[in-house]
């Protein structure tokens, strides 16, 4: 391979390399009463590489995991970009031929699982490698794999612009789409996370939402890039995190705002009751943050700093909301992040004026290369000018703030007016019996669509049509008021956190 005129090239695996070097008996990652030094993680990750390549893979050939937060995920996302290989991340709640899907489109060569999932995996179509954690079951045991191989790093060379995985879009939609994400794309996330919200060396963070999304991947892992410590969290519970951050004096944090409704459940003095004092930074993401919810957060966590991002799988991160306008600008996610540029158009492209509702765009080095074996959906999304389309309406005000209208595939047509969910959500969540809602269009003779409410009653609180009525009225124009009202035990969500909304169209069916 000819060197880069640029010089070396960024690879997710570094920041490994790096601080193993730097500090290799500092702790990186804590998995419960276990734990592993950066030094650990990169004799390990080395391991795996060399491993891996010695059973006949070859640069550029894609390997899947099914794993949950375990301390294995950073050594194993390490490693395979150590010998140039491909991940593919399966989620745990998959059931077998949706994983059957991903295996198949992305000729996946070799797969790492947890024999506590072995169970969800097809009964046919797997690679003829696989490892499995806690077992053999189902493969080769993978700390017998790992201490049979060689612990130096191959370092195969690998382009920047090279694929480090392939992450499938969620399916809300659809197939799921196979999105290529390079390691320039998330090496720059994990340096600008860093420099955002508070990541770094000698900094302590808990991995709580889940490594194999992209959010939960690009956070979790950023901290360990960048020289910090990670504490895994296996499963969200929301007094053992507030716990966490106590007990390992947990200095920023991300969430879903699904997170943060559970917190609120568990009422005010869960939270006051324990030293949170070492806090100083909350970023959220993966859905809307309400703003009745926001400023419960804000309230809750009066010293600790607020952000609120928005982004996609495919376009990373693109603006972020910065403490000092969290209240000022509630309901915003604020400007464009670090080295992007956002274009937001009307239908014909041409710009919208301030406070114009429009399509957002955005450009920036973590756009990704494109859907796998999929040109036509990836020419559909961006324009020969290199933006990235969101799929989002968004409308941008006078200082720059933008705030998000809704998806454009949520839109409501009643009678021929035009309906944003979002607008109604947000007032419904400012009732103090909602813990949750979503508002939807239902296939109607007469208006075409009519909008229908679904919320999710807080504990203690009754709610029905009648009451949600009452308190929209005089709040929104008189179309866009919800026809219905249907009260649920709790909304569907993927594994982002956001609503899937055509699993809430199955009580009109």
């Amino acid at each position: 391979m000819a060197i880069h005129p640029g010089g070396s090239q960024l690879n997710i695996a570094n920041g490994i390399r790096e601080f193993a070097h730097a500090t290799p008996h500092k702790v990186a990652v804590i998995d419960g009463d276990r734990s592993l030094t950066f030094g650990a993680i990169n004799e390990r990750a080395s391991r795996l590489a060399s491993g891996l390549l010695k059973a006949g893979l070859k640069k550029g050939d894609a390997v899947a995991l099914l794993l949950g937060n375990r301390f294995e995920y950073p050594e194993i996302a390490a490693g395979l970009a150590m010998a140039g290989l491909v991940l593919v991340p399966l989620n745990p709640r998959q059931v077998a031929n949706e994983i059957a899907f991903v295996l198949e489109h992305a000729s996946v060569q070799a797969i790492i699982v947890d024999s506590a999932l072995a169970g969800n995996l097809p009964s046919s179509g797997l690679p003829k490698i696989i490892f499995a954690i806690d077992g053999n079951d189902v493969g080769k045991n993978y700390e017998d794999f790992l201490a049979a191989s060689n612990a130096v790093d191959p370092r195969i060379p690998t382009l920047e612009s090279d694929p480090f995985c392939i992450t499938y879009t969620s399916g809300t939609t659809g197939q799921p789409k196979g999105v290529l994400i390079s390691h320039r794309s998330r090496s720059l996330t994990f340096y600008a996370t860093a420099l955002e919200w508070g990541l770094g060396p000698n900094t302590r963070t808990v991995g709580v939402a889940p490594m194999y999304h992209g959010a939960g991947f690009a956070f979790g892992y950023a901290p360990i890039f960048t020289g910090g410590t990670v504490v895994m969290q296996r499963k969200f519970d929301p007094d053992e995190t507030l716990q966490l951050v106590q007990d390992q004096r947990i200095e920023s944090m991300f969430l879903v705002p699904t997170h943060a409704q559970m917190m609120r459940a568990l009422g005010d003095e869960a939270i006051t009751r324990r030293d949170l004092s070492s806090l100083h930074t909350l970023y959220f993401n993966a859905a809307a943050l309400p703003v009745a919810l926001k400023k419960w957060v804000l309230d809750i966590f009066p010293h600790t700093g607020v952000h609120e991002l928005y982004g996609s799988t495919e376009a990373g991160i693109v603006t972020n909301s910065r403490p000092q306008d969290a209240l000022r600008k509630a309901g915003s996610v604020g400007h464009p992040w670090f080295m992007t540029e956002v274009r937001v158009v009307r239908e014909d492209g041409s710009l919208v004026d301030p406070g114009e509702s429009g399509e957002l765009f955005s450009r920036s080095p973590y756009l990704m290369n494109g859907y796998l074996n999929d040109p036509a959906a990836t020419a559909a999304c961006t324009t020969d000018d290199g933006f990235l389309t969101s799929g989002d309406v968004v409308v941008v005000d006078e200082e720059g703030f933008i705030s998000i209208v809704d998806r454009k595939k949520d839109l409501i047509i009643t009678g021929g007016a035009n309906v944003y969910p979002r607008e109604i959500e947000e007032v419904l969540a400012t009732h103090d019996g909602v813990a949750e809602c979503a508002v939807i269009g239902i296939n109607d003779e007469t208006w075409g669509e009519r909008v229908v409410a679904v919320v999710v009653a807080r504990a203690g609180k009754s709610l029905n049509h009648e009451i949600i009525e009452a308190h929209l009225r005089g709040k929104l124009a008189g179309y866009k008021m919800p026809k219905e009202t249907v009260v649920i035990d709790a909304l569907p969500r993927n594994a982002a956190g956001k609503i899937v909304k055509r699993d809430l169209k199955v009580h009109f069916s």
